[in-house]
């Protein structure tokens, strides 16, 4: 029977959307991109394999033609959508509206070759109205942005595999550069240095804490016969030293003290009390950059987790499109937020005519609306299907939303000057006179120290004259602090503002900084590692404009002129890598020019040997002079836990002293006679029990846990560690709980019979030594995670004769099974509660049956590579 074909990118999108169309059309998903260049060598066609620039996957050539080719995993789905074709009279291609969503269009359409009548179907958000309404509005395909996408494409694979390559022979083997990627790392590398020559700078004051008809309030002192005293903001930000144009007065300790104390014994007087109202206008809603900042901020979400939560709400169809550098929002959507003022909070918190806002971020581009709500009549938190991260996130796009459409905040900001006896004090007060839109938003604030807008200093009704009584004063140092590593968040604003890559690609990019290794996050800091140092200062070196700011912004200004037609496409690529200052000539004539032996060689600050990156890590070279005078060259592995941020001059002295002398003796063990030793390894500290005297028999290990320091080691941290794992008793449903360290730190491990065993890493507040089982009962009732992060919605368990579990998770192209490497998508109509066990292994056996090509280890290198 004739139908109406409509290809999207995902089975959610499709089955949203297939809900609201008539049975005479047929929607289908393409699981995203069906074509791109080859990833390997095993996926370029026989024909092409004898051309030199093959691996490339771009004809450099000739024109740059690009060489696409259809993944094996796309074979099959690629198979399904032309026979879907093959009765439809008419074909929808309704991917996404920006770039990517135009590319994934065109290759549909190249590769399909389609006979009957097709056109572009475009929407910003699945809702019923939308959907219909896209129907009426198809258009012809956007040349110019598949250019745009194309072109970008390409210099992200000539700038990657040109120099990757370099990096595995001059540095270390595996590594990868990235158009926009290296220019993150530097960033974040260079906030490093930054924080590492900085000399923190001390200055004194007074605090005083006053009453006033029984209200409490602080004041500072500002000036000591009338001469300013040096605060915070009279230190170099980058150095931590004073500025030397400060002309105010440095107080020192015992300064600060005896005034103290001299103070203590006068009377107070307020000298003036000034008040000034300030506006607050409410912020524009969310575009892709924002949500990501905020939501890292707020609810600790790493960009790539907020893309992939939110593209699960769009293609549900609770929110709009979510990849958009728009602020703009719909009339729709504005009457949306103004009913919802009005239900919730009230006639006085709205506004008379509608707020639209302007997008001030460089290279704009995808002409969408802000992302927000879908839909005319926006459901609130409490109405939505919603749960865990899921609703988090939607609750924050509908408080932003709705905020943009309230009426200003207005604070009255109070400033207190008090006299005391030639010294001059102030204290602040903040008052919220009406709350406007505070009532539904405030927005974060990328300063931990800072104080939210909407939280209030409130001050006693002072006036000149006033005499408030003096409750205590002290005298208080302060240090000033380097500058603050980058957060998620401060990262993604700062690429942002520098025009640097698109706001859609940054939470891949960042995901790949930390999977390749160039830079690890704790405490949501992003900290980067011996090899993002070492990586940075050769492109900084031997290709500074790779990796310069302007430059790669300039290179975003070039495709943004491409998708609006103003520039040409090839001649930009040609002069990008074949001009007279082009990639392939920098590389030829520089490559050469490049030691090894310079560019494994990391500088630190304060560091009074060499640190280097080899292959199996970082270490320390340094010179010893033994004691019958000879000099030796010492090497020692650097443990992989250990980040440039960690290291300082005692710390390296002491994994010196190590190597040279031999691994420390903690006591001995009664039970075994044996000796316990701290040594460091290439995972970090660990503990032994006894010498390595024969390499047929090793002796016990056990890795340190992240709670418990190499130097606050006991003896008897080292048995219990070396005696794990322990038992901690049977679980209710049967099997044996277990207390254990590994690789990857301590864990519980429920061992569930039939070679089935569930385990859980343990949090930083368990101690693996003294867990008890009802505990470990409680971390194991918690939902699993894959290492992607994703929730295991249900655990399958183990087929008979396996030793793999199946389990069923959620990802960004819907529910599908996973066990060991292989996955495959759920039908449609199965859900995590229907799923058996013996539908799953069917699937999984059909999966199967397409094998992998087998690639060796040259190939292998080219997986290795990056996307951006």
């Amino acid at each position: 029977m004739a139908h109406i074909l409509v290809i999207v990118e995902s089975p959610t999108k499709a089955r949203t959307i297939r809900s609201f169309l008539p049975d005479k059309y047929r929607v289908e998903a393409s699981m995203g991109h069906v074509r791109d260049l080859p990833n390997n060598a095993s996926e370029i066609p026989a024909a092409y394999k004898q051309e030199k620039w093959a691996n490339l996957g771009v004809n450099t050539d000739g024109d740059f033609e690009p060489l696409y080719v259809v993944p094996k995993d796309k074979r099959k789905i690629v198979k399904e959508l032309k026979s879907a074709l093959k009765d439809a009279d008419s074909l929808l291609l309704a991917t996404d509206e920006d770039r990517e969503g135009e590319s994934i269009s065109w290759h549909l359409y190249q590769l399909l070759d389609p006979k009957i009548p097709t056109r572009r179907m475009v929407f910003h958000e699945i809702t019923q109205d939308a959907i219909l309404k896209a129907l009426e509005q198809t258009r012809e395909l956007n040349i110019a942005l598949v250019h745009a996408q194309e072109t970008r494409r390409i210099l992200d694979r000539l700038v990657g595999y040109t120099l990757s390559p370099l990096l595995w022979k001059k540095v270390a083997w595996g590594l990868s550069a990235g158009r926009v990627q290296s220019v993150a790392v530097k960033l974040i590398v260079q906030r490093e240095q930054s924080r590492r020559t900085f000399r923190s700078g001390s200055y004194w004051d007074l605090k005083a804490k006053l009453t006033y008809y029984n209200i409490e309030f602080e004041a500072k002192l500002t000036h000591v016969r009338n001469q300013r005293i040096v605060i915070g903001t009279d230190f170099d930000e980058t150095t931590g030293m004073i500025k030397n144009n400060c002309r105010s007065k440095l107080l020192n300790e015992v300064e600060a003290k005896e005034l103290a104390a001299h103070l203590g014994t006068k009377s107070w007087q307020v000298t003036q009390v000034e008040e000034k109202l300030n506006i607050r206008k409410p912020v524009a809603p969310f575009t892709t950059s924002t949500l990501q900042q905020e939501s890292n901020r707020k609810l600790r979400l790493s960009a790539r987790e907020t893309m992939r939560i939110a593209q699960g709400l769009y293609e549900r169809g609770f929110i709009t499109y979510m990849r958009t550098d728009s602020v703009n929002l719909s009339e729709q959507a504005i009457q949306a937020a103004r009913d919802c003022v009005m239900k919730r909070y009230g006639d006085k918190y709205s506004i008379p005519e509608p707020r639209q806002f302007s997008t001030e971020a460089r290279n704009v581009q995808e002409a969408h609306e802000a992302i927000r709500p879908s839909g005319d009549n926006f459901r609130t938190p409490g109405e939505v299907d919603l749960d865990g991260k899921d609703l988090l996130l939607y609750e924050l796009i509908w408080k932003r939303t709705v905020a943009s459409q309230m009426a200003d905040a207005r604070l009255i900001f109070t400033t207190v000057d008090l006299e005391v006896n030639q010294s001059h004090f102030r204290a602040y007060g903040k008052r919220i006179d009406f709350a406007g839109f505070f009532q539904a938003y405030v927005e974060g604030n990328d300063d931990p120290e800072g104080i939210l807008e909407g939280q209030e200093i409130l001050l006693p009704p002072l006036k000149g004259g006033d005499q408030p009584k003096l409750k205590t004063i002290k005298a208080l140092m302060h240090e000033t602090q380097p500058p603050a590593r980058y957060t998620e968040a401060a990262l993604v604003k700062t690429l942002e503002k520098e025009g640097i890559g698109r706001p859609s690609t940054y939470a891949s990019i960042i995901g790949t900084i930390m999977d390749r290794g160039y830079a690890n996050l704790k405490n949501n800091a992003l900290i980067p590692s011996f090899t993002g140092f070492a990586v940075t200062s050769l492109l900084k070196k031997y290709f500074p404009d790779l990796v310069d700011t302007q430059f790669t912004a300039k290179m975003e200004d070039t495709l943004d002129e491409i998708s609006n037609g103003k520039v040409d496409w090839l001649p930009y690529l040609k002069l990008f890598y074949r001009g007279k200052d082009g990639l392939e000539q920098q590389v030829l004539e520089r490559a050469g020019d490049i030691d090894p032996g310079f560019s494994r060689v990391i500088d630190l600050e304060g560091i009074p040997c060499l640190i280097k990156v080899g292959r199996f890590g970082a270490y320390i070279e340094s010179k010893h002079i033994a004691p019958n005078g000879t000099e030796d060259l010492v090497k020692a592995t650097l443990p992989q836990e250990i980040t440039p941020a960690d290291l300082d001059a005692e710390k390296v002295a002491s994994i010196l002293k190590q190597k040279v002398t031999g691994p420390e003796n903690i006591g001995k063990d009664i039970e075994t006679g044996e000796q316990i030793y701290l040594l460091f390894g290439q995972y970090g500290p660990y503990v032994q029990r006894g010498q390595n005297s024969d390499k047929n028999a090793k002796p016990k290990r056990a890795a340190l846990p992240k709670g418990i320091k190499p130097e606050e080691v006991t003896l008897d941290d080292a048995l219990g560690l070396l005696r794990l794992p322990r038992s901690l008793g049977l679980h209710p449903d049967g099997g044996l709980i277990q207390a254990g360290s590994g690789r990857f730190g301590p864990y519980i491990v429920h061992d569930q019979g039939r070679g089935s065993k569930e385990y859980r890493s343990l949090k930083s507040e368990d101690n693996v030594l003294n867990i008890k089982l009802s505990r470990a009962l409680e971390i194991l009732a918690t939902p699993k995670r894959s290492r992607s992060g994703r929730t295991i919605l249900k655990d399958l368990g183990v087929p008979e004769g396996n030793h793999t579990s199946i389990q069923v998770l959620n990802g960004p192209y819907g529910l599908y099974i996973k066990q060991g490497k292989v996955k495959v998508s759920l039908p449609e109509g199965k859900t995590a509660g229907n799923i058996t066990l013996e539908e799953a292994i069917i699937l999984l056996n059909d999966k199967s049956t397409v094998k992998n090509p087998v690639v060796g280890r040259r190939n292998q290198r080219r997986r290795n590579l990056p996307e951006y």
